[in-house]
């Protein structure tokens, strides 16, 4: 535990960090920012019976409304404002990023800087609001079809119900994106990834909480909480590694002569990451796996016969499921690997600038090299995805463990919590940097 410590210390200088007024200031615009989040994870809109609402979705939390309830902090399960969370905005950015790869015009806006980037965004922003829209619909429409032996969810069904869901839901979506876009420019970074963690993380002590009832009312013996408790930090530990693991590829650019003088010559090292896919692919194989018992829950098994055989051959922990999550995890692995990671482009990237892999020839031996090498990373991440997402799913179908021990959870929070962490110590090299800069000049003036 020492030595975590002194590598701790090491790794974040913490007599700077008092120092940085700019860095302090940027954590509390954060932090204010995610409590305002936070806030409205508890205004619910307007016409909705909660007492029924929570009787329902009590009833399917292991659908997709339950996943996609973890990523929205709860907001969801008790239709608040924020009921679609950021979900739409995450959605719009992944369809822009397929679409940039299969449309020439995409690609050119693509390449084209700090404009083609702000173009891209502001077709994210549209297509969020769209989203938004379309989802918001289907929920008035889901929550006026909703009903228990209480009654119906919705007080009041009808068109002015309807129009007010879609614009609270809507509203409360662009709120967010505006907050997670704050963030990310007056605060610490990250702000989209910070608003879905920190939804999960305020659920983590009630998740815990509830299988520790479970513990306390016999369903789980004490050996096995201690057991999924150890299981879930080596589970963590095992993404930490994984996540950070890369392989790094040599490029070496030649010696130029310039005049009297000789430039380059020096080497530096092109990363590649194991899992360059991230957190994309179990949240898309999760989701598609979850529609039929969503649709099914939805009609309250008054639907066709297909329909209830298919959620019976799809439940949690059967063979059939298991076997197609993880050949979707594996399959959206590669395909989107392959969308944001172009081996030809960076081969051509190399070439204009000279640089070249000892031992491979600059141009299409290179991009092959580095297909090649990426292809047997994405193996490695597809595999690491795959156990750390179907082993807590075996534990969450056999034990009712909560959805926020799950391996696409514990994904979010630790991916999110490496990428804050290198964006605070950014900030803090920065402030050391521009300190040294200050003393240079003080120390010439007074030459």
């Amino acid at each position: 535990m020492a030595s975590a410590a002194e590598q701790l210390a090491a790794s974040v200088n913490f007599g700077a960090f008092a120092k940085a007024t700019e860095l302090k200031k940027r954590i509390w615009f954060t932090l204010a920012a995610l409590i305002v989040y936070r806030l409205g994870t508890y205004i619910p809109i307007p016409g909705i019976d909660p007492s029924i609402l929570a009787d329902i979705f009590s009833r399917q939390q292991g659908g997709i409304l339950g996943m996609f309830d973890m990523f929205s902090g709860g907001a969801l399960g008790r239709m608040t404002i924020f009921a679609l969370n950021i979900m739409p905005y995450i959605s719009s950015a992944i369809i822009l990023q397929l679409m940039t790869a299969v449309s020439p015009q995409l690609e050119t806006l693509k390449k084209e800087g700090e404009a083609g980037r702000k173009k891209i965004n502001q077709y994210t922003r549209y297509g969020t609001v769209m989203l938004a829209v379309f989802q918001s619909f289907g929920i008035a429409v889901g929550l006026e079809a909703m009903s228990s032996s209480s009654g119906g969810a919705v007080i009041s069904p009808g068109f002015f119900f309807r129009i007010t869901t879609v614009v609270t839901l809507t509203g409360g979506t662009i709120f967010l994106m505006w907050i997670g876009e704050q963030i990310t420019a007056r605060g610490v970074g990250n702000g989209i990834s910070l608003i879905i963690f920190s939804g999960i993380v305020a659920n983590l002590p009630h998740a815990l909480a509830a299988t520790l009832e479970l513990g306390r009312t016999g369903a789980l013996s004490t050996f096995f909480i201690i057991l999924l408790l150890i299981l879930s930090v080596s589970v963590v530990t095992a993404m930490v590694f994984m996540e950070r693991a890369q392989r790094r590829i040599l490029v070496q650019y030649p010696k130029r002569q310039m005049g009297n003088k000789m430039f380059g010559g020096e080497s530096s090292h092109l990363p590649l990451k194991i899992n360059t896919s991230g957190v994309i692919p179990p949240i898309f194989a999760s989701s598609l796996l979850l529609l039929p018992l969503t649709f099914a829950s939805f009609t309250a098994n008054r639907g066709p016969a297909w329909l209830s055989d298919i959620t019976a051959l799809l439940a949690h922990g059967t063979p059939l499921y298991i076997s197609l999550y993880v050949g979707l995890i594996v399959f959206f692995a590669f395909f989107y690997t392959a969308v944001v990671f172009n081996p030809v482009e960076t081969a051509d990237n190399l070439k204009k600038y000279g640089g070249f892999i000892p031992g491979i020839r600059p141009g299409k031996s290179t991009a092959d090299y580095l297909d090649y090498v990426l292809t047997r990373l994405t193996v490695l991440g597809a595999g690491y995805l795959s156990v750390v997402c179907v082993l807590p799913e075996i534990l969450i179908s056999h034990y009712a463990v909560p959805f926020y021990f799950g391996g696409t959870s514990l994904l979010i929070v630790v991916s999110v919590t490496m990428d804050t962490v290198a964006q605070v110590h950014s900030h803090l090299l920065a402030h050391q940097y521009e300190g040294l800069i200050k003393k240079a000049k003080l120390r010439g003036r007074r030459g």
